[in-house]
C-alpha cells in the first residue's frame, strides 16, 4: 500500500510537470497569436481605407512582439516550435501588413511601380527574419546589436509615417510638431524610396543597437533619468510625431555606427 502511495505521488509530481512545461510553452504562445491577430486585423482595416485603425493594430502587434519573448524567457517556455511562430507572426503583422497599408496609403498613386516596391519590402522582410533565425540556431547572436535594421524597426517608420501624415488630413486638432509636418509632404513624395531604403537595410550588415542588456533603461544617474522623462513627456505631448522622429533616428543611427564602425573597427572587438 505504502507503495502505491509513493507510486501516486511520484506520478502526480509528474503529471504537474508536465503541466506545468505546457503552461510555460502555451503562454508565450497567446501572445504570438494576438501578434498574428492585430497584423491581419491590420490588413483587413487596410482594405476599408481605416488607415488609422490599421496604425493602431500594428501598434498592438508591436506591443505584443515586446511581450512574447520576455514572457517565453521568464517562464523557460523557449522552443523550436515558439521561434518559427514567432517569426511567421512577424512576417504577417511587420512585413505584409505594413506593405499593404502603404501600398493602400500612397504607393498604389505610383502605378505599376508600386507592385515591386511593396514586394521588395516583404521579401526583405522574410529574408531578414530568415537570417536572424539562422543565426539564432547555428551561432550566438549579439546581445549588443542587431544585423540589419529589424523588422518591428521598419514597420514602425511606415506606421508612425501614417499617423503623422494623417493630421495634415485631419482637423487640424492633433497636437503636432511643425518642423516635421512641414515636412510631411515632402516624404510622401519621396517615399516610394524610403521603402527600397529600409528594405534594403533589413538585409544590410548595419548595425543596430539591440537594448537587451540586463540594466540598460533603469536610470542610474540624473542625465539617464532626465533622457527617459524627456522622451516620455515627448511621446505624450507630441504621440505621432515623436513616434515618426524616434523610428527615423534608429534607422539612421544604424547607418552612422556602420560608419564608425569602419573607422574604428577596433571598438567593436
Amino acid at each position: 500500500m505504502v507503495k502505491n502511495m509513493q507510486e501516486a505521488n511520484v506520478e502526480r509530481r509528474i503529471n504537474m510537470e508536465k503541466i506545468k512545461k505546457t503552461g510555460a510553452l502555451v503562454l508565450p504562445s497567446i501572445f504570438t497569436l494576438a501578434n498574428m491577430a492585430f497584423g491581419f486585423f491590420s490588413i483587413l482595416s487596410s482594405s476599408n481605407k481605416e488607415y488609422l485603425l490599421s496604425c493602431y493594430f500594428l501598434i498592438g502587434a508591436y506591443f505584443m512582439d515586446m511581450l512574447d519573448g520576455r514572457i517565453a524567457r521568464l517562464v523557460h517556455g523557449e522552443s523550436d516550435f515558439g521561434i518559427e511562430f514567432d517569426s511567421f507572426s512577424d512576417w504577417l503583422s511587420f512585413g505584409i501588413a505594413p506593405a499593404y497599408l502603404m501600398y493602400h496609403f500612397a504607393l498604389k498613386d505610383y502605378g505599376f511601380w508600386a507592385y515591386p516596391v511593396a514586394f521588395l519590402y516583404v521579401l526583405c522582410g522574410a529574408l531578414r527574419l530568415a537570417r536572424f533565425n539562422l543565426k539564432s540556431l547555428f551561432g550566438e547572436p549579439s546581445k549588443k546589436y542587431f544585423q540589419g535594421l529589424p523588422i518591428p524597426g521598419a514597420a514602425g517608420i511606415i506606421v508612425s509615417f501614417v499617423l503623422s501624415y494623417s493630421i495634415l488630413e485631419g482637423d487640424g486638432a492633433a497636437r503636432n510638431i511643425p518642423a516635421i509636418m512641414r515636412q510631411m509632404p515632402f516624404v510622401y513624395g519621396i517615399f516610394p524610396f524610403v521603402m527600397i531604403a529600409i528594405s534594403l537595410l533589413m538585409v544590410s550588415s548595419v548595425p543596430y543597437a539591440a537594448f537587451k542588456q540586463r540594466g540598460l533603461f533603469k536610470p542610474n544617474s540624473l542625465s539617464g533619468i532626465i533622457i527617459i522623462v524627456s522622451v516620455i513627456s515627448l511621446i505624450v505631448a507630441y504621440p505621432q510625431n515623436s513616434l515618426f522622429l524616434f523610428f527615423s533616428i534608429y534607422a539612421l543611427s544604424g547607418i552612422i555606427l556602420w560608419i564608425y564602425k569602419s573607422i574604428f573597427p577596433e571598438k567593436f572587438e
